[in-house]
Formats: structure tokens, C-alpha cells, sequence
């Protein structure tokens, strides 16, 4: 997906970063251009070595309140994570700041897979990759790192997730403001909804290590058609577990019978699908269509490829926001809402 958000280097850039940070200059290289924020290149080093550098947007572009430091939060989940043997790419070198690019970089480990959104899958081999993908959320989800919740490189936090949550999400809000973004719903009304069921959100009181954008193109496969490593964790925070069911069923919703469900309970983690869950699930729906449909905005896709899913999410968000409306708290004898 082409963006306004990705970086132009030149070859001779690439090389002048590969050599200070690696020692060995650049054979080949090749964009890779599957993502949507960040520029990232696959490099073919002199030394033999196969790498993806990964950079941060053009300084002075204005991005998504959540965007700040992107690669810093993607960088804390690889140190976070790779000692409880998640599968991940390797992290081989973090350089903020760089005074050539003024802003941050990350070079990483290639990988020989393909992601799963590209394979040839039958549908039992699907449900047996879900069950593997449930098992490595409930270990991402295990690893402690944090006292608060919410986003500590972009200032979004809080001391509870409701808190958090409602930070991050009016921010969201503040950015479609900004960048003019239509929505199935007004402003006002959204930020009402969300407010009227926050409640639900108290029942997490523990923060997790959340990826939040754990689709099909973010999961690279083996040739036996395993998982070989989740890609992409510029979106992390910290929260509630179940927000990582949102973008597996991405425009879906979650069944008890999935085979994602099942795999995560059988790491020994808890997942209770009812109940307060139904309305946090729909919030965290709504969070993620809303970026979708406001990232447009700073990053302005070509409309040819981003017609379809500004329609999908623009629907999807309209179908979690009735779901909230039929959750939220109905008024009675001195009560009001």
C-alpha cells in the first residue's frame, strides 16, 4: 500500500546505513511495500547477510496522536518479548534519532516465509494455524513490563485501563476532527457511546502486552506451514488480553467454537467471551475501524486501493457502534445516563 507516511531512500542512503550500523554495505535492495506506515526494505548485505531495515515517516509529518515513536514501541515489544521465545524476527540494531534520517530505524533478521494472507491453505490447515496463533497470543500476553496502561512512547497512558482506554480513544477522536474523516456517526455521539459502557473496561486489572494488528499479512508461515514469526508491532500496548481478538477476526466477530479461542485456553490463559466482554470486545472494534478510517488522513492512500476497506470498516464500525447502543446502561429510578 502505497502512503504519504513512507520514507524515500535512495540506495547509496541504504548502504551508508548499512554499513555503520552492520559493517558490510549493501548488495541489493528491495522495498517491500505490503505495510502502511512505515518504509521497509529488504537488504542483501556483502557479507552474505539478508536484512529488512525498517524506517520511521519523514520528519514534520503529522500522524495519528497514537504514531508517535512508532519504532519505539515495536522495538520494546522484540526486547520484551524474545526472551519468552515468541516467535518474532530478530532485533539486530535500534538507532533513534539518526541524525541522517532525523528519526528512528530498526534493522531486523529477514524471513524465508511467506505471510498467511499469500498461502495456499486448506480450511483444516487454517483452524490448526489458528490454534497455534492462540497459543503464542497467550504468551505474549503472560510477559510483564508495565505498571500502567495504554501507549508510554506516544503519552497515552493511564493508571487504569479504563483510564487508558479513554485517552486513546479520544485522541483517535481528536484526529478524525483534524483530518476531516466521515463516520457512520457523529463525534459527539461515538464519544457518548463509548463513555456510557466504559464501565466494562474495570474488569481488566492487569496490563498485557497487547499487538493489536495480528492479521493474516502480520503472520509469516514456514514451508510446513507453521508459524514462523509475527511481524509488525508498531500498534502494541498495554491492555486488555481480549483486545488481540479484535484483528483476527477483523469485519467478523469472535465464536466460542474458533480454533484461536481454543488454542489460547489451552496455554492455560482465561478468556471469558461473555458477559462484560461483549461490550469491551465492541469497544475495542470500534477503536480499531476508527483507525482505519482515520489513518487515511496523514497517510493518503490511493483511493484505487483503499476504497474497499474504508467500505468495510465504515460498516463494521457502524455494526459495533449499534452493538454498543444495545449494551450501554438503560436509565431507571434515579439513574441517568
Amino acid at each position: 500500500m502505497d502512503s504519504r507516511t513512507k520514507r524515500r531512500m535512495s540506495a547509496a542512503e541504504l548502504d551508508a546505513l548499512a554499513l555503520e550500523a552492520l559493517g558490510s554495505g549493501v548488495v541489493s535492495s528491495q522495498e517491500l511495500a505490503d505495510g502502511f506506515a512505515n518504509a521497509v526494505w529488504r537488504l542483501e548485505l556483502e557479507d552474505g547477510r539478508a536484512v529488512v531495515l525498517k524506517a520511521g515517516p519523514p520528519p514534520g509529518l503529522r500522524l495519528l496522536t497514537y504514531e508517535r515513536n512508532l519504532l519505539r514501541t515495536e522495538a520494546m515489544v522484540y526486547h520484551l518479548a524474545e526472551p519468552a521465545g515468541l516467535p518474532m524476527p530478530r532485533l539486530i540494531h535500534v538507532a533513534f534519532d539518526d541524525p541522517r534520517l532525523d528519526g528512528d530505524y530498526l534493522i531486523l533478521s529477514a524471513l524465508d516465509g511467506v505471510p498467511w494472507n499469500r498461502a495456499s491453505l486448506t480450511p483444516a490447515e487454517e483452524g490448526e494455524l489458528r490454534f497455534e496463533l492462540g497459543r503464542h497470543l497467550a504468551a505474549l500476553h503472560a510477559i510483564p513490563g508495565s505498571d500502567v496502561y495504554g501507549y508510554p512512547y506516544a503519552g497515552l497512558t493511564g493508571p487504569t485501563w479504563r483510564e487508558a482506554f479513554l485517552v486513546m480513544i479520544g485522541a483517535m477522536l481528536d484526529d478524525a476532527v483534524h483530518y476531516g474523516t466521515p463516520l457512520p456517526a457523529s463525534i459527539v455521539e461515538i464519544a457518548g457511546l463509548v463513555h456510557t459502557n466504559a464501565a466494562a473496561l474495570d474488569e481488566v486489572t492487569v496490563p498485557a502486552l497487547v499487538h493489536f494488528d495480528v492479521w493474516p499479512g502480520n503472520v509469516f508461515l514456514t514451508p510446513d506451514k507453521r508459524i514462523q514469526a509475527l511481524i509488525d508491532h508498531e500498534r502494541a500496548f498495554w491492555g486488555d488480553p481480549l483486545a488481540d481478538f479484535v484483528t483476527p477476526t477483523i469485519f467478523g466477530e469472535l465464536r466460542e467454537d474458533d480454533p484461536l479461542v481454543t488454542g489460547y485456553r489451552s496455554a492455560g490463559a482465561l478468556l471469558d467471551l461473555t458477559g462484560g466482554a461483549v461490550t469491551r470486545m465492541a469497544l475495542y472494534r470500534v477503536y480499531l475501524y476508527l483507525i482505519l478510517l482515520v489513518e487515511n488522513g496523514p497517510r493518503q492512500y490511493p483511493e484505487e486501493s483503499y476504497a474497499r476497506i474504508r467500505d468495510l470498516a465504515t460498516q463494521a464500525l457502524a455494526r459495533s457502534l449499534d452493538v454498543l447502543r444495545s449494551r450501554r446502561p438503560q436509565p431507571g429510578p434515579g439513574l441517568r445516563v
